[in-house]
């Protein structure tokens, strides 16, 4: 024994001897002298594998052991004549003592082995479950008990999972049964009974069989093969049929149960009745399939058919995604600016669905207004920016280009959009040189706008990432591929004026791009717009910010016009251009630039004055001598506009050429 075990004993030494000298029930035939009784009691008492606490009928602590030390973290001599209830939690100790005397008569003292499951407290104030045994001691003195205290905190733990797993198993809506390797059920849980139907006291000991359809018998046999091999067997809908004979939509789980040496002894089987799921799947296929079809139906209606410029030839296509949601947000739009000038937009909203297509709705018709009232580029994308900020959790690319023929360049802002495409008339394909820009939503960074020449002839090639973006190539490869295609298509085509020519490129490109059209997993959009030809004539003129500038121009548009043989349109021309020029020289300052441009269709004429503010038409009195030249304008021209300029604005008309003076 060790020797502070000694020593405390030897401390509580006169306690002992004076309530137990002798411990008659405890002792050893032959044992008589106390001195060998209390050495082989001490003996005893430490060689207990669980804790040993001796109290007498008043619950005094007599006696305990190292175990009891370990098990409650108190020295010995911390609990030697202390009150038993120090080792039980708070709560219980108002009742302990009544339940304690309760035990300490010889009528109802608890045989050794008879346990009683408490809680315990250590020193440092945790409690733990314990299980005690009772035992009396019989002494010349009286009756104490000696207690056997044992931690069961992890066979407290593994029969709480036990009971859950028995919980969880029993109900647990999967159908669950265990068979032996020859079929025979063992186990029916109460899913098993409300599936098929049959009770426990039916199922259990009947062959697995009986849930088979007739004619499949054999399936089950070759199931119960695989099973033997210690194969888990998956996704199978062998065991359908109920009691009553009717068939289940089932999906089934067996896996083989081993006994500890590693052998395989039986099966467990967990049933899953997918009827429902099956009957759910179908309706959710049939209700995809009727949103896709709104959405589609809603982004082609949003989307529209592009829109005619005179002079300007494209080409579009549209594919909505073959998988997933289906459709989405890709939008693009032509613009027409007036005076020649044409608004190119394209777009992508990410997502799919109702809600892409929605957004892709809303920013198509705000990026359209915005762009007729001559909005330059990198306002209108900061515009748009502004508000798609309004609309939380959207991530959207667009590019935004004003075209000017005469001029033979374009300004471009692109706002996290991949880059557009120019095909000479040769078949050269290069990409604009434009600063991509953050996605619109992003905010903060401003975006920038450029000036790139357009040579006659060429097309422009415009394009969302359904085209290019593949799971397994780089977006930089794609882009070549694209160019190659474009490349191809252009050379091939017959004249660079056919408009059927550009349709066979656009075709051309997407059986390229997209080899597998029914496996895209996203849409696309592609449009080839090929610019218009020049006009059949330009002259500008400058002039002052004087009364007399406007008889001048009257002058220079009338020589101009005849030397374009438009006398048809002379007198419109004249009388509306005098009426732009007197509002330009009255409320705006010089100098003021005329300017003239002949297409075969029609007769543009624009001024241009250094004044930011816009005119407006106004309703003008009986008596007012003046503010009705814009509503003149707004009478006898074919169409008229404002365009603001960095450092002022232009007014616009057009006339047609067929128009008679």
């Amino acid at each position: 024994m060790p020797v502070d075990n000694q020593q405390q004993f030897a401390d509580a030494e006169v306690l002992r001897r004076s309530r137990c000298p002798a411990v008659p029930a405890a002792c050893p035939a032959g044992a008589e002298a106390s001195g060998s009784t209390d050495g082989w009691f001490r003996s005893l008492l430490e060689s207990a594998p669980d804790a040993m606490v001796i109290v007498d009928d008043a619950g005094t602590i007599q006696l305990v052991n190292a175990q009891t030390e370990a098990l409650f973290g108190y020295r010995r001599e911390e609990l030697l004549g202390r009150p038993v209830e120090i080792l039980v939690p708070h709560r219980f100790r108002r009742h302990h003592a009544a339940h304690r005397q309760g035990y300490a008569g010889n009528q109802q003292v608890r045989p050794m082995g008879a346990g009683l499951d408490l809680n315990g407290l250590r020193k440092d104030g945790r409690e733990f479950p314990v299980e005690i045994s009772l035992s009396p001691i019989e002494t010349a003195d009286g009756p104490l008990v000696a207690a056997a205290v044992r931690d069961v905190t992890e066979r407290k733990a593994a029969e709480a999972r036990i009971n859950e797993l028995a919980a969880l198993v029993e109900s647990s809506q999967d159908a669950i049964l265990a068979k032996t390797l020859e079929g025979r059920i063992t186990y029916w849980n109460a899913a098993a009974q409300r599936l098929y139907g049959y009770t426990p006291q039916e199922a259990v000991g009947a062959h697995v069989s009986m849930l088979a359809p007739p004619g499949r018998e054999k399936e089950i046999d070759q199931l119960l093969g695989r099973l033997g091999n210690g194969e888990k067997v998956e996704h199978f809908e062998t065991l359908r049929v109920t009691s009553t004979g009717r068939q289940l939509d089932v999906d089934v789980t067996l896996w083989p149960t081993r006994e500890p040496g590693g052998k395989v002894v039986g099966g467990c089987a967990i049933i899953r009745d997918v009827g429902d799921q099956k009957r759910a799947a179908a309706e959710l296929t049939e209700l995809y399939e009727q949103q896709r079809h709104v959405a589609l139906t809603l982004q082609r209606s949003l989307m529209g058919p592009p829109p005619e410029v005179p002079g300007m030839h494209t080409a579009s296509r549209y594919l909505p995604a073959t998988q997933g949601a289906g459709v989405g947000g890709d939008w693009f739009d032509l613009v027409p600016l007036g005076a020649g000038r044409v608004g190119v937009l394209i777009g992508d909203v990410m997502g799919r669905g109702l809600e892409a297509a929605a957004v892709m709705g809303r920013l198509r018709s705000a990026a359209h207004a915005l762009a007729k009232s001559g909005m330059s580029p990198r306002q209108l994308m900061q515009t748009l920016d502004s508000v798609v900020a309004d609309m939380p959790d959207q991530f959207i690319t667009c590019c935004y280009l004003e075209i000017d023929p005469d001029a033979g360049e374009a300004v471009i802002c692109s706002a996290g959009h991949l880059p557009a495409l120019l095909v000479t008339a040769d078949g050269e394909v290069g990409r604009l040189p434009v600063p991509v820009s953050v996605p619109l939503g992003v905010g903060e960074i401003p975006h920038q706008q450029v000036t790139v020449s357009l040579p006659a002839g060429a097309t422009l090639a415009l394009y969302t990432d359904g085209l290019v973006e593949t799971p397994d190539s780089d977006i930089e490869t794609q882009l070549e591929v694209l160019g190659e295609a474009l490349g191809v298509a252009f050379r091939a085509a017959p004249g660079p004026e056919d408009a059927a020519a550009l349709e066979e490129a656009a075709d051309s490109v997407l059986a390229t791009m997209l080899p597998g059209v029914e496996g895209h997993n996203d849409d696309v959009t592609l449009l080839l717009a090929r610019l218009p030809p020049a006009p059949l004539g330009t002259a500008t003129r400058e002039l002052s910010a004087v009364p007399e500038a406007v008889a001048q121009g009257r002058a220079f548009l009338s020589g101009v016009l005849a030397g374009w043989d438009l006398h048809g349109v002379r007198d419109d021309a004249r009388l509306l251009a005098s009426e732009v020029l007197t509002n330009a020289v009255r409320h705006a300052r010089g100098p003021i630039r005329l300017r003239l441009r002949h297409t075969e269709h029609e007769l543009t004429v624009e001024v241009t004055d250094r004044s930011p503010q816009l005119p407006h038409v106004r309703l003008a009195g009986t008596g007012d001598e003046s503010g009705r030249g814009l509503a003149l304008v707004d009478t006898l021209a074919g169409s008229w506009g404002t365009r603001p300029a960095e450092d002022g604005k232009t007014i616009w008309f057009t006339l047609s050429t067929g128009r008679s003076g």
